[in-house]
This record gives structure tokens, sequence and C-alpha cells, in this order.
């Protein structure tokens, strides 16, 4: 930990969270009252010997403690103010980083304020452009709904995995109960899941023709008591969808009881379910003492981890992040899904990374061109605006289809970490940042980018003037002040 680190809102909200007064935390930590309201207040930075009291007596993850909430607030709300509504605000980046430092719960009811406004925005507009208006039958359709979209819902369920930094203890045990009680073999996990399934659930499994499943790869037929497998999917991936479908029917009170803690509800409590089932299905395929000793000894190669344990690279990468127990921590990693069209449908941030709240990547980093290079693994060394440098691995993946006439989703995976991680992963041999064109700069998104030598921009940058001159051209369009 370097310079001055004021934590005071995670402190209050950690006080406020085990129910003790100022003068019962302060007792526990062997301070004075005093010195903690200073603390709390952010008159007073946190110091190295304050947070490992604080990791002693509430056996706390100190590395999660401290992340940087102030400099992510920050981020995101430096995107939501350069949004064209706020064009006439005279609120200033200093206000904002004045905002983020006092009250970075604040900060994210704003954001998320803004995110419900941009949703019903976009549902306006949608309507008034007539998109739907009428059904096939000629009658008007229903408005617009005003409730929050499946992307809210999605960015909430995200936000939660990343508050608890991606990892899920409990589903761990859970996945080593069952491997334990039901003696599952690692080189037999299809039959031994199917087993289980049958005599502990009464349910047959059959695998179906891709053109008899038509869109869905997984169906649970609870009325006929069978779970439906699509042949169109690869035997790793038959494999992970039987624990998933495992994992809602055998621990759905546990997944219940996670929601619970989550505080989401609606719809974004059954898309935590289906995530949580997804992590579970991973713990069983990658057990976590066995993953995170193989990931070390073969210098996270992912190819080599897939083929050990029978798994995509994307549920490899999933799991790779995942590596979050303390004690016996992986390398900390970012992770992205994105698509042809440069949608981000999955992140994790991680190790410093940042992903833009609104919006799609840098269109210079290199995530992009993995599209055309379909299976394999395409590396990048990034260095962000403020000087912090990264290797990314990412790769092109196809998700099964039912043929021709409905193909499957194209998309990309990535995942990295800061560039003091490298010489961990094989990928790193061969590389030399120092060399000449070796690291690419790369911005949060445009909107957050202040490069002004980029020719990949899309938009100037939030807050800056547009400089508009009809007797110049450059190599980017856009000039601003």
């Amino acid at each position: 930990m370097q310079g001055k680190v004021m934590a005071g809102q995670r402190v209050r909200r950690l006080r406020r969270e085990r129910g003790l007064t100022q003068a019962r935390m302060a007792a526990q930590l062997g301070i004075s009252t005093s010195y903690l309201n200073l603390i709390e207040r952010s008159q007073r930075p946190v110091t190295v010997p304050f947070l490992l009291k604080l990791g002693q007596a509430f056996d706390i993850d100190l590395q999660r403690f401290a992340e940087d909430d102030e400099g992510r607030v920050t981020a995101q709300l430096r995107e939501v103010f350069g949004d064209p509504l706020f064009a006439r605000s005279r609120v200033g980046d200093q206000d904002i980083r004045d905002a983020a430092q006092a009250s970075p719960g604040l900060g994210d009811a704003v954001i998320l304020l803004f995110r419900a406004y941009r949703d019903l925005l976009e549902n306006t507009m949608n309507e008034a452009e007539g998109l739907g208006s009428a059904g096939a039958d000629g009658t008007a359709a229903a408005p617009a709904s005003s409730a929050p979209s499946a992307a809210i819902r999605s960015d909430e369920v995200q936000d939660f995995i990343q508050a608890r930094s991606g990892y899920f203890p409990e589903l761990e045990d859970a996945a080593d109960q069952l491997r334990a009680d039901e003696s599952l073999d690692p080189d037999g996990l299809y039959e031994g899941l199917r087993a289980v399934l049958t005599h502990a659930h009464g349910l047959k499994v059959r695998v179906m023709p891709a053109d008899v499943m038509h869109d869905l790869v997984r169906r649970y037929d609870r009325h006929g008591r069978r779970v439906l497998l699509s042949d169109a999917l690869a035997p790793e991936e038959r494999v992970f969808q039987l624990a998933h479908q495992l994992g809602l029917l055998g621990w759905h009170e546990l997944f219940d009881d996670i929601a619970d803690r989550s505080g989401l509800e609606g719809e974004a409590r059954r898309l935590l379910a289906i995530e949580l089932a997804d992590y579970f299905a991973g713990a069983c395929v990658m057990p976590y003492e066995r993953f995170h000793a193989a990931a070390e000894a073969l210098d996270y190669d992912t190819d080599l981890l897939g083929r050990r344990f029978g798994a995509s690279f994307e549920h490899v990468c999933q799991r790779l992040v995942a590596l979050q127990r303390p004690g016996a921590k992986g390398v900390p990693f970012f992770l992205v899904h994105l698509d042809c069209a440069g949608n981000v449908l999955r992140r994790f941030d991680a190790g410093g990374f940042r992903f833009a709240r609104f919006g799609g990547l840098c269109p210079r980093w290199g995530v992009h061109r993995a599209f055309g290079t379909a299976g394999e693994t395409r590396l990048d060394i990034v260095e962000m605006p403020d000087g912090a440098r990264f290797l990314t691995v990412a790769r092109a993946v196809a998700r099964p289809g039912a043929g021709h006439a409905l193909p499957g989703q194209q998309l990309v995976v990535a995942i990295g970490c800061q560039l003091s991680h490298a010489n961990r992963l094989v990928y790193a041999s061969g590389l030399d940042p120092e060399r000449p064109g070796a690291v690419t700069p790369i911005g949060i998104n445009c909107r957050l980018c202040e490069r002004s030598d980029c020719s990949a921009r899309a938009f100037p940058p939030a807050g800056r003037r547009l400089i508009v001159d009809e007797n110049q051209q450059g190599l980017s369009p856009h000039f601003f002040a």
C-alpha cells in the first residue's frame, strides 16, 4: 500500500454491518474512539498496522477491503456526467472526485439512477420510432415497460459477483460434498452426474438431435422427468450442463440463501441463480485445490488445463477468475466476453483494470481482432492512460447452434492480468514489453479516454470542448480542447 489511503466509508460500513458502536469497535482494535472517528470521517488515512488489526479482529479479506472503491466510482461518475444530459451542468472533475471520496455509496446510487434513465430513454425512443408498435394482427402493442430492463438486471447480478471478488466458498464446499458423497470419478464425470440425476432426482438424461431441440441446448422437462441435451453440444459442454442442472435441483436452497443476502429481487434473483449454477458446475468439473495446483504447475496454460479437466476455453477462463480463496489465490485475472458488435456480455474487473459501465471497449485493444483468428490465442500488452500495463489473452469461440438456419453465437473470451504477474504465465515467454511497438496504448473507452493521438477514436472525451475546423483533417475525426 503506497501513499495515503482514505477508507473511512469502508470502515464505517464494516462497523455498521457488524452492528458495533464506534467505542465497541475501537476497543476490539485497541485504538481510541476519537482516532476511529477521524478515520471514518476520512480525516486520517488507514495504515498497514490498522488494516492488519482489522483483518485479525473481523476475519476479512484485506486485499478485497483495500480495493479502490473511490477510483471505480470516480471513473463511472465521469462517464455518467459526460452524457449530453449534463452538457450544461457545472459538475467538474474535482466535484466528481470529491463526491466519490466522501460517499462512494451515494455515487453508486447516482450511477444506478442514470442506468434507469438510460433504459427508460431507450424504451421511449423505441416506442416513438414505432418499433413493435403493432402486432401481427395489426393491433397496437403494449407500451414499453418502465420496469428495469434485462440489461440493468444483468448489471446488478454482475455487481454482486464483483463485490464477492468472484469467489463463493459455500459453492466450493457444495461441489466438494457432491464429489465425496457420490464418489465421482473425474474420468467418468458425465456418467457419474447422470447417475446422480437418475438416482437422487428420478430423472432420465437424453441427448436429442439439434433440430428437435431447435434453439435450446438444455431443457429440464419437469413433467416428463427428463433432462434433454442437444447433440450440438461438445462432450465437455454436456458434462457442464448436467452439473449446472444438478446444482439448480440439489442446491436450490443454498442458491436462495445467497440470493437473500444479495438483496436482489425478481428477474435479478433468477439471473443470479443461473450464474451460481454455472459457478457450481465449474467447481464440480474443476475442483478448487486440484485446479489451482494444476494452474500453477502448468503456468496457467488454458489449453493444457482444458484438456486435463475436460473443460472449454470459456469455462477454464471463468474458473481462473474464481481462484480467490484466502491462502490459495491464483493470478488476479480480469475477464470479458464480447460479441462481434463489441457488446460486453460479461465482465469482471480485477487487478486494477476498469471496464466502462456504458458503451463498449477501446477499439485499439486487440481483443476485437481475435474474431479474425478463430480458435487461435491472441496475446496483447496494453497500457492504460495512467501507465498501468496488462497482458491480455483472448480467443474467439463459438457457442453451439442448430445448423445453418440457427447458427451459433460467435464471441471473444479474454482474460488478463497486470504485467507484474505475467511472469507466472506461459504466455509471457518471448514477450518483450520494451520492444518498440510491443505495447498498445488503450483507454477504457472513447468517452473516458483523454488520448489526443488516437486515430481510432469514435467520440471526443467527456467534458472536453469539440473543435471544428473545416480547413484541416487529421487522422482522428475529432479535435478537442
